[in-house]
């Protein structure tokens, strides 16, 4: 199991803000034996698809430059001449062929782990020119690895190299009494065929090789649990900073929720600890709004605030602690209080109006037993 140099074992699957680090840096889940089997099996197909024109144009060049007269040898323009028209013929059908090979080393590179383009493996870092880090490089599990992939590779390439040479092998004899387009042809068919065994021979290693990546970029990445910690930390920020700006965003609100006391119609008080402003439209049709509401400080500050705006103040106990537990700010009043926040707002009028004796005539305003509460959060 991977673990850190202080010992503590790596058991935690990367997050997704390592991926995306080491994707930054370069570091994919790749596999060249995988690059290597795709861009073989390519050229091998492309071989094999091409390779009538191939021939014709290799046997041209050598019917071209075998028929050199004499006095051309020692011509240099003539010779020049030569080679031109010996790479011209040549063109049409090597251009295909590499066109093809180069487009299948691209794709084959990229196949696993995707498209990624970083300049941080071009950065030049001193820590690679450690020599004690090299050596422990060339004896880490990974060259090992790589060692025995390298032996497999060469031993399974090289035996089916060696059948293919051994069941082909009376046909290589027979080039020697073919004429050259024909030997040409036949020789070609026979590397064709070679190269298409060998190049199908690494499709078992790049099976082997792509899992083994995978689990061992994964493997690599893996964190302990303090560096999961550390990073829950660093994305959630620092208690501190969010506590302050929580402390900043309570202030403006509360600035914002004291703005508004002074649009109220009337404030309704505990009488101490607790205070609502309420506001309605009388030509609306929505149901009374809160504006605003607090405890303790909150409510004498909206007290203070409705007192100077001269807002109506109704003390009113088990109506201000109902409205305050079953009310959020910017919020219609529940249904079950339509009928006592009524009865209030109709005294409330009839005071503006005058119709009314505050200290002598205020109604007692039944809270329902659903909605009452006692103000002990």
């Amino acid at each position: 199991m991977a673990e850190n140099e202080d010992g503590s074992e790596k058991t935690e699957d990367a997050s997704s803000k390592k991926l995306d680090q080491a994707r930054e840096k370069g570091n994919l889940a790749r596999s060249r034996d995988l690059s290597s089997a795709a861009l073989l099996i390519v050229a091998a197909t492309t071989l094999y698809m091409t390779g009538t024109l191939l021939a014709n144009d290799l046997a041209n060049v050598f019917l071209f430059n075998f028929s050199i007269a004499r006095s051309d040898i020692f011509d240099q323009a003539k010779m020049i001449f030569h080679l031109y028209e010996s790479g011209v013929s040549m063109i049409d059908s090597l251009v295909v062929f590499m066109s093809v090979v180069a487009v299948a080393g691209i794709v084959g590179s990229v196949a696993m782990g995707g498209f990624n383009f970083t300049w941080e493996p071009l950065v030049p870092k001193f820590s690679k020119m450690n020599p004690i880090a090299g050596i422990k490089r060339m004896f880490s599990v990974q060259s090992l690895v790589e060692l025995v992939k390298s032996v497999l590779k060469v031993l399974l390439a090289g035996s089916i190299a060696t059948f293919v040479i051994m069941h082909f092998l009376p046909e290589i004899y027979g080039l020697t009494f073919e004429n050259i387009q024909s030997a040409i042809e036949h020789g070609l068919e026979i590397i064709m065929w070679a190269f298409i065994f060998v190049s199908l021979s690494l499709v078992a290693i790049a099976a082997i090789d792509v899992p083994y990546q995978i689990w061992k970029h994964s493997n690599d990445l893996k964190m302990t649990k303090q560096e999961v910690k550390d990073e829950h930390k660093q994305a959630e920020g620092d208690p501190q900073v969010k506590g302050r700006i929580r402390q900043l965003q309570q202030q403006a609100a509360m600035r914002r929720m004291m703005s508004d006391v002074p649009q109220a119609d009337v404030i309704i008080t505990n009488p101490t600890h607790f205070s609502v402003a309420l506001k309605y439209e009388q030509n609306g049709s929505q149901a009374p709004i809160m504006l605003a509401k607090g405890g303790d400080f909150i409510a004498l500050k909206i007290r203070e605030i409705g007192n100077f705006y001269d807002i109506p103040v109704i003390q009113s106990p088990e109506l201000t602690r109902a409205i305050y537990k079953h009310t959020e700010i910017g919020e219609e009043i529940p249904e079950g209080l339509f009928q006592v926040v009524a009865q209030l707002l109709a005294y409330v009028y009839q005071l503006k109006n005058g119709n009314q004796n505050k200290s002598n005539s205020m109604p007692e305003f039944e809270v329902p037993q659903d909605y009452r509460w006692d103000g002990q959060k």
